[in-house]
């Protein structure tokens, strides 16, 4: 060893190493550290200890280099499992019976091989299935701020989410979560959550918690998106992989690389976070010919509740779409806090309508959007002129604008909607407003779904 700096050592002359290849280092009372190689110069090689550097002494310190990557053990038996975030059992139980080791840095996917999302994963949350449905193979991030209940929306969604079962289609599902950087207390609510609710059965969970070093932060989602890969492409699972907090991943991120003396980019997150981030996304999707899937659900919290900050911004270029939870209707004691207007979800028009979910579903959605759209001018107004000057036709947007957010968007936390049931809620509330007022509904599609009724306010 020549230094120790934080978490990191170097070692001088060393010849034959490779990056990320794993290390050992041995101290002198028989424990031993794992390690990983993250920068080599000539002959002088960089480790990142994972457990780290305390108590390590320059004189006394062995270093062996594995000549492999970090790999986990995979096979049916991590169901109902419980890892940290290198992929080592936290709950107890024995070590997993390894039917195949993987390099948790994925192999790659041909573009070519790759088959269109289709076929839609229902939540029972209606905010989210009609208005912004979350399509197999997706990868669909969830942008919220500190403080709200992402933390309860992404167990509500681990519970609730699942498969509706087509012609010549298995639908044998399957959830992997992993959590970053959370405390103590927030691990026990979700493994309590799930223990409870009965998921935990058909979920692997990976745990890094807050105090664990950052380097296990960085390899967490690495691990759950193997292990979803696995599961997907050689056991023909339909895997929804739920991750949350990827802020601090990014932020985790910046500290590994300050630690290495790399010139910053905005906001000191370093230049490659795009592509870091694109590594673990692209992971989500089909194969062709291979039965499994898998769609990822990234949740974030945006530094500031600032959309343009580096990681919602970036994250938006590689997903498709984004679900986003407004503070305003957190305010207001609503659960979950979906703001509809500014969330999107743009491979829902293949996964949705006839054969999917209902025929009827995307003009549905797209009226929602469109009456929804003018409550906030009509709120506008009634500030400046006052409610009681409104024109009859404001005052009964202002009363669908109400309604369904308090009988559409809120729902309980422990409430799972049929994709039937939130359809119908739908059609009840926008036969609030007048009939010539759904622009964007067929008179076809009115007659058999608009509700009659006397409008009175």
């Amino acid at each position: 060893l020549s230094e120790i700096k934080g978490s990191l050592i170097a070692l001088e002359g060393v010849q034959g190493a490779t990056y990320d290849e794993l290390a050992e280092i041995l101290l002198p009372d028989g424990s031993r550290r794992r390690g990983r190689v993250i920068l080599i110069e000539g002959d002088r090689v960089v480790i990142e200890v994972f457990e780290g550097t305390s108590g390590i002494d320059m004189e006394s310190a062995c270093t062996r280099f594995l000549g492999k990557p970090m790999t986990i053990s995979l096979s049916d038996e991590i169901l109902g499992r419980v890892f940290d975030g290198t992929g080592r059992p936290i709950d107890g139980l024995s070590e997993v019976y390894a039917a195949e080791r993987r390099d948790i840095n994925g192999a790659a996917i041909n573009p070519v091989s790759r088959e269109y999302p289709r076929s839609f994963i229902l939540t029972g949350i209606s905010s989210i299935d009609a208005t912004c449905t979350l399509i197999r193979g997706q990868k669909l991030p969830i942008f919220s701020g500190a403080g709200m209940s992402h933390n309860e929306l992404a167990a509500q969604i681990v519970r609730q989410a699942r498969v509706i079962a087509t012609e010549g289609d298995d639908a044998r599902f399957v959830t992997v979560f992993c959590a970053m950087g959370i405390k103590n207390d927030t691990a026990d609510y979700f493994r309590r959550d799930f223990a409870e609710s009965g998921a935990l059965g058909r979920t692997v969970m990976y745990l890094n918690m807050a105090s664990d070093p950052i380097i296990e932060r960085i390899l967490a989602p690495r691990c759950a998106m193997t292990a979803a890969e696995y599961l997907a492409f050689e056991l023909g699972y339909h895997v929804l992989v739920v991750m949350t907090d990827m802020t601090f991943y990014c932020e985790a991120l910046r500290e590994f690389s300050s630690s290495k003396g790399e010139i910053p980019s905005r906001k000191g997150f370093p230049s490659y976070m795009y592509s870091d981030l694109a590594s673990i996304y692209e992971r989500a999707g089909l194969i062709r010919g291979k039965p499994g899937s898998v769609t990822l659900v990234p949740i974030l919290t945006m530094p500031g509740d600032d959309i343009s900050h580096p990681i919602p911004d970036l994250t938006g270029y590689i997903t498709e779409g984004q679900i986003v939870l407004s503070r305003e209707l957190a305010q207001k004691g609503i659960y979950p806090p979906v703001s509809i207007l500014p969330s999107l979800s743009r491979l829902m028009k293949d996964g949705t309508g006839e054969g999917f979910t209902r025929a009827d579903h995307p003009d549905l959605s797209n009226q929602l959007f469109a009456s929804y759209s003018e409550v906030a001018s009509a709120r506008s107004l009634a500030t400046v002129i006052g409610e009681d000057e409104l024109s009859e036709g404001d005052k009964l947007s202002l009363k669908f604008g109400s309604e369904l957010e308090k009988q559409f968007i809120t729902q309980g936390m422990y409430e799972d909607r049929s994709i039937q049931a939130t359809l119908d809620l739908g059609w009840k509330l926008l036969s609030i407003l007048p009939r010539d007022a759904l622009s964007r509904v067929s008179d076809k599609v009115l007659d058999e779904h608009y509700v009659q009724v006397e409008h009175k306010l």
